[in-house]
């Protein structure tokens, strides 16, 4: 047996993330950034004119920066192992790694910095660029469930409320219904990426003091150096004010998001489970797909439900962002660091684990017409009665008279239908004299009770989704189909 085989391994990695989002959480990229803020900070120190005119302070020098550069990905990681079994300490484990191999600039790595320069921006970081691969996964499945309202925009299909019968619908009103909670989850997206910040370099309990003093008290200077570090990593913005962290209600905040993404796929593959078992929607189901081990016929719903299965997980991780934030003492308390190791990556891994599932199933529904209409027809008669008695009364007839005829062949067909037999109220009316010259089948078309649905489909899709498709019109032409 491989050693692999021996050692757990999280799911998430094994069989639901995307390739790009492991890759984004990996040790190589997270270890990789804590060089290059390394880089960043004693590059914007050297180019806010760090001097060592008190003999104290060290110069940095371009050969020094050069260094840095030549070494961001080559980690040795043995010997940060052993650097770390030795000082019990992660950050000074990387820092004493990475001056093995670049010596020259050992005296200027991490100068002024506090460990969570490291950790927290890197964190920041990833997140950004998650919140990136995440809208990027959103838009996709806005843009196959549209195409799928667009197809079945006026097929008419039997609405529920309580999954009680009710008044009609149509197959594509009922996809904007999902579509739509993909929207506002798109707009939520957007807004955080829009307003993350970095932390920049706040020193150990973020009063730069640290910084301060290697500018000899130059207020501008360190101001400067807070913002430029954040420049240098893509960031436009710093928190005004940290202790020795960001405020943990950043990652409350990022983590809502995502529990918002998985609460409108809980949505969608209850909806579907619940269309499947009446067999009108399926997920797609492949031609040697085993659907159960004992019976043989059956066809499960089982995409659905590893949607509901990680999205109640991801739900649940949000909470644990809540706690973590309520318990933070004053400037910093380190019980925040084992719990966001496993809350964080986990949350944007499952995020991106159900929408790379979502896209998967929007791709492939099959639509059964047929269970459809014959569904329709079990209720429709009942819901065309109000048509037809207010028809007769145009022409003529009694009200009072009609309603208490409709009244008894209603009752009597509905204990039919809860017999097993069929709905037959239609061909009951019809051979009542008081609406022999009504004609029963045009009244009770399927089209004419779905009210303005198609329209709301076409409007939805005109005013909501095809600006999204032109805002993100580049990602769209070269998305690739998914499979899982």
């Amino acid at each position: 047996m491989s050693t692999k085989q021996q050692a757990y391994d999280n799911p998430l990695i094994e069989r639901y993330a995307s390739p790009e989002m492991i890759e984004l959480w990996s040790p190589q990229r997270r270890y990789g950034l804590w060089r290059r803020l390394w880089l960043a900070l004693a590059e914007a120190q050297y180019e806010l004119g760090l001097t060592a005119e008190d003999g104290i302070t060290p110069r940095i020098a371009p050969r020094q920066l050069e260094a840095l550069r030549a070494h961001l990905d080559d980690i040795d990681w043995e010997k940060v192992a052993a650097y770390e079994r030795r000082f019990r300490h992660d950050v000074v484990a990387h820092i004493h790694a990475l001056g093995d191999v670049c010596p020259e600039a050992r005296d200027i790595i991490h100068l002024g910095a506090t460990s969570c320069y490291v950790t927290d921006n890197t964190d920041l970081i990833l997140m950004r660029d998650g919140l990136q691969l995440l809208i990027k996964k959103v838009v996709g499945t806005i843009d196959a469930l549209a195409d799928f309202a667009y197809r079945y925009r006026d097929l008419p299909a039997l609405g529920y409320t309580h999954f009680q019968p009710a008044q009609l619908t149509t197959v594509g009103k009922r996809a904007t219904l999902w579509c739509y909670d993909l929207v506002l989850d798109l707009q939520d997206l957007e807004h955080r990426l829009t307003s993350l910040a970095f932390r920049g370099a706040k020193g150990t309990t973020g009063t730069q003091a640290s910084f301060l003093a290697l500018f000899h008290g130059d207020h501008e200077k360190v101001r400067k150096l807070d913002l430029l570090v954040a420049q240098k990593m893509g960031f436009s913005q710093v928190y005004p004010v940290t202790g020795q962290t960001y405020s943990r209600k950043v990652d409350v905040q990022i983590l809502h998001t995502l529990s918002g993404i998985a609460q409108s796929a809980h949505k969608f593959g209850t909806d579907l489970r619940l269309l499947q078992h009446e067999h009108e929607v399926e997920e797609p189901f492949e031609a040697e797909q085993v659907g159960s081990s004992a019976m043989a016929y059956k066809r499960n719903p089982m995409r659905a439900e590893r949607l509901c299965s990680l999205a109640r997980f991801l739900i649940e991780l949000s909470h644990n962002a809540e706690y973590t934030a309520a318990t933070q003492w004053l400037e910093r308390t380190l019980d925040d660091s084992a719990n966001r190791r496993l809350v964080l990556p986990q949350a944007f891994l499952t995020a991106d684990a159900i929408l790379r599932l979502y896209l998967n199933i929007v791709s492939g529904l099959q639509v059964n017409p047929e269970m459809i209409a014959q569904h329709v027809q079990r209720e429709l008669p009942f819901m065309a009665t109000e048509t037809i008695l207010m028809e007769a009364v145009r022409r003529g007839a009694d009200r009072q008279t009609a309603h208490e005829i409709i009244r008894r062949h209603s009752l009597a067909v509905a204990e039919q239908v809860k017999r097993g037999g069929t709905n037959d109220l239609l061909s009951r009316l019809a051979r009542e004299p008081i609406f022999e010259e009504l004609d029963l089948d045009a009244l009770s078309d399927p089209r004419a009770f779905v009210g303005r649905a198609p329209q709301q489909v076409d409007e939805f899709l005109r005013d909501i989704v095809a600006p999204i498709r032109e805002r993100y019109r580049a990602y769209l032409c070269q998305r690739a189909d998914i499979a899982v």
